[in-house]
Formats: structure tokens, C-alpha cells, sequence
């Protein structure tokens, strides 16, 4: 599927590519309030001694007050305390029984499907290179009743961007670009309001989101149909809020000036080399680019929303799939489980260790994460943004994350590279609910205090197997 070239050497052909306008996540994420929803759950005594001594190493005292949920249904019974202590995982108390955790998850997804506030979803659950836990729940098409399977192909918005900059970094380690390189070297007609910024702006900044532009620049216009290449030439006109390359605001339009650098780079669409030095290698054998690709997918998930008492099916729109490289990407759970394996180390002829750890290291702080949503409020120490990820220390354990968001699709993918322990999320809803069961699957397998962030019923969240 063609990709727009660079706007700055010819007037291209539009790229069509899906991206989550809320890629900072609060509507995926956020959950009801930061009142308590129900009562505590009782901790498994194999975990016992280890969550007292979490508890009494815990640190970090946060209060926040609880924020609304945007859209889609609202978790009813989070349990999320006005004074927040994110505790420290104790190694001690970490699982090691894996198969224990994947059946406190599997249980979990039995809560959700039968609340019925969830379409249809997908995950799956790696350690080291193994598949511990793949289930679809729900339907594909609520109409035909085609049920979601690990082969069923979702819209992936914001978990594209690690994509983006992946081949970016590939493109590097061939000596074909330099994270340092500057745009304008590629691109001489870009520009931002300020020449001197122009003239610093680097790859590495683009996939950083340090353009210097304010948040999300030109997304709601991108959203009423403005084609990609227009906006991308009048980034111009806006002034920046701060100098290229030292501070963070989340972008889509800027970030998928990466493409047109790929182009530039390679003579090439930016799609065609995602799909030759990815997707192929690592055996993603159905992801694609591209609506018309979505829907010619031998199965696929519809985007849902509520009706009076079911939820009813829609087309995708194309707004986001004009910018391929901050979201294009569709996926399913079986693909993605590739890329979790290749990102956890363990496909060195694709991605190697040297280039992970770039991709992977954080370069600017992105405070507003630690209080987008209750489980970020009660586990985050910190949050900083990689290249196409964000970076969470989670109760002291590093995690690699992104979520992504269009019109009827939600995502999650995440992963501790200390355990080499991933999970990922697509559903084709905007129901906040399923955002919850990350954190509950981290927290059980890190010993660390139950909560119910999905605000499951309470018989749901509480019973546990062992491990």
C-alpha cells in the first residue's frame, strides 16, 4: 500500500495509517473516581510475608484527585485510596509460577466477558520466548457474531509508533541515518515558526516527541480531514512552546515526519520497509497498513459502540490511517506476540540488544503519566518516553509500555525486560474496562498488593490460585 512521500520533495500520494489521538492514554486508561470501590482483597498466604515487607518498604506518597472517564464504560468498583503509596517490589515475592499467574488472568477475562462491557478482545501473555496465554473474548462483529481468536486482526493506533521507530533505528545500524541526524538535511523545505529550531531538530527528537510543538498539534484538524501533507507544511505557523529537544509533548503529525525521512532515506514508502524488515521476518503474517488492508483481512475485528442494548458495529474512518507512522499499523494478537518476544531480546537476527537498548532508553520526562489514571497513580515512581515507548518505573521495576486509541479500537502492549515477562491488549470498544487487568497481572506476578484496578466484581478480583 503506497505511503505519502515526503511532502517536501513531491506532492505526494496520501498514506492512510490509523494513530490514538489519546496516546497519553487517559481515556484508555483513566478509571472511575479515587473513591474506594469495594472491599480489600485478601493477599494469598504463599505472598504474604513478601507484601508486608513491600508495604513496609513503600515510598512515595501520592494524592490526586480522580479524573473522569472521557468515554465508553466506566470500571465500577476500582479500588484506589485518596493518599497513594507505590510500594517496591520485593524478589523475593515475585512469582514462579507463571502458569499460576496466566490462570488469575484467564479468570479476570472471564469478569470482563461476562459483564458484557467489552465487544470483543484479545490478548496474550509471553515470558521469555514462550506463549504462556492467547484467548479472544467477545465477537468481531457483534452483528454476525463471529468470535474474536488470536488471528483476528485489530486496528493497533499508538502501539505503531515502537514500529516507526524500530526501522528508524535499523536504518542507523546499516549507516544509512543517525539518530543525530537532521531533519532539514533530509527534508530542506521543512521548517518550524523558528529557523534555528529547524535546523536542530534530529530523528532522535521526532521519535522522542521534543519537537518543541504544543500537544497533539493539528490532530483536530487532522480529525475534520485535513490530509496529512498540508499539516505537516504548516507546522510553521505555530509557535513553539519550548526549544527543540527539551520538552516533551506528544505528537502524530510530527511524529510521522519519521516516514518522509524514511523515504528520503531509502527512496522507498515508509510502509514497504516496515513490512520488509519486520513484519516478514518476524513471521507477523497478518499485519498490514491501511484501512483497505483492515478490511480485506480474511478476519477482523469491527469497531463497536453502544447501542440500546448491545453494541453495534461500524466501518472504520480514515482519519488516522493518514498518518501511518504515528499509528497505522493492524495487527492481531498472534502478530504482536511475535513483536513482544523480538522486543523482550529474543529475535537478535530482526532487532538486536545493542539497538533495543536505544530504542528502549529514556530521554525525557513525562511527569503527567504518574497521574493519568488510578493504577498509574498507585504504581508509577516515574514515566519518561524512550523512542516510540514510554518508560515506567513500576514499583521500581522498569516496564516498557504504550497504548493507543482511534475511533472504536483500544490497545495496550507492555512488557518487564528484567523478566522478559509481556502482555498485550486489543479490543474493538471504548470501554476503559480491560486497561485495569495490566496492572492486576503485574501486581500478582510482582507479589505486589492486590487492588482491583479493572473494578471486577468483588468475588472476580479476590479469588486466586497459587504460585
Amino acid at each position: 500500500m503506497e505511503l505519502s512521500r515526503t511532502p517536501h520533495v513531491l506532492a505526494a500520494v496520501a498514506a492512510a495509517f490509523a494513530l490514538a489521538f489519546f496516546a497519553i492514554a487517559p481515556p484508555l486508561v483513566s478509571a472511575a473516581g479515587t473513591s474506594p470501590g469495594g472491599a480489600k482483597p485478601a493477599a494469598s498466604k504463599a505472598s504474604a510475608g513478601g507484601r508486608a515487607k513491600a508495604r513496609a518498604n513503600s515510598h512515595s506518597v501520592r494524592t490526586t484527585p480522580g479524573r473522569k472517564v472521557r468515554g465508553g464504560v466506566r470500571p465500577k468498583n476500582v479500588v484506589q485510596p485518596e493518599s497513594v503509596v507505590v510500594p517496591v517490589v520485593d524478589e523475593r515475592a515475585i512469582s514462579r509460577d507463571i502458569g499460576a499467574v496466566a490462570r488469575d488472568f484467564d479468570r479476570w477475562l472471564d469478569g470482563i466477558e461476562a459483564s458484557g462491557d467489552v465487544a470483543g478482545l484479545a490478548t496474550a501473555i509471553v515470558k521469555d520466548e514462550r506463549v504462556v496465554l492467547e484467548r479472544g473474548i467477545g465477537f468481531a462483529d457483534w452483528e454476525t457474531k463471529e468470535p474474536v481468536d488470536g488471528d483476528t486482526v485489530f486496528r493497533i493506533a499508538s502501539l505503531s509508533k515502537a514500529f516507526a521507530a524500530a526501522t528508524a533505528g535499523l536504518l542507523v545500524e546499516e549507516g544509512r541515518l543517525g539518530w543525530g541526524t537532521r531533519v532539514s538535511t533530509l527534508l530542506p523545505t521543512f521548517t518550524l515558526n523558528d529557523v534555528e529550531d529547524s535546523d536542530r531538530l534530529t530523528v532522535r527528537d521526532i521519535l522522542s516527541h521534543r519537537v518543541g510543538l504544543p500537544h497533539n498539534t493539528y490532530d483536530r484538524l487532522l480529525e475534520q480531514d485535513e490530509p496529512y501533507q498540508l499539516l505537516v507544511n504548516r507546522l510553521h505557523e505555530v509557535p513553539l512552546t519550548c526549544p527543540v529537544g527539551d520538552c516533551y509533548n506528544y505528537q502524530n503529525i510530527a511524529f510521522s515526519l519519521v516516514g518522509d525521512v524514511t523515504y528520503a532515506t531509502t527512496g522507498d514508502f515508509f510502509s514497504h520497509q516496515v513490512e520488509k524488515r519486520l513484519f516478514h521476518p518476524l513471521r507477523m503474517n497478518s499485519a498490514t497498513y491501511g484501512r483497505a488492508a483492515l478490511v480485506n483481512s480474511p478476519k477482523w475485528a469491527r469497531p463497536h459502540r453502544r447501542g440500546n442494548r448491545d453494541w453495534t458495529s461500524f466501518l472504520p474512518n480514515e482519519t488516522y490511517y493518514r498518518v501511518a507512522p504515528a499509528a497505522g499499523v493492524n495487527a492481531s494478537v498472534r502478530d504482536m506476540e511475535q513483536w513482544l518476544i523480538a522486543q523482550m531480546g529474543g529475535r537478535p537476527n530482526v532487532l538486536s540488544q545493542e539497538l533495543l537498548d536505544v530504542l528502549h532508553a529514556p530521554l525525557v520526562e513525562t511527569e503527567r503519566e504518574t497521574r493519568s489514571s488510578p493504577w498509574r497513580r498507585g504504581r508509577l515512581n516515574e514515566a519518561r518516553y524512550a523512542l516510540g515507548w514510554r518508560i515506567y518505573d513500576y514499583a521500581g521495576r522498569t516496564l516498557v509500555f504504550h497504548a493507543g486509541a482511534v475511533q472504536g479500537y483500544r490497545a495496550m502492549i507492555a512488557f518487564l525486560p528484567g523478566d522478559r515477562l509481556g502482555v498485550v491488549m486489543l479490543w474493538n470498544c471504548e470501554s476503559a474496562l480491560p486497561s485495569g487487568l495490566l496492572p492486576m497481572l503485574l501486581d500478582r506476578y510482582l507479589g505486589l498488593p492486590d487492588v482491583n484496578w479493572a473494578g471486577l466484581d468483588e468475588g472476580e478480583s479476590q479469588d486466586r490460585t497459587g504460585g
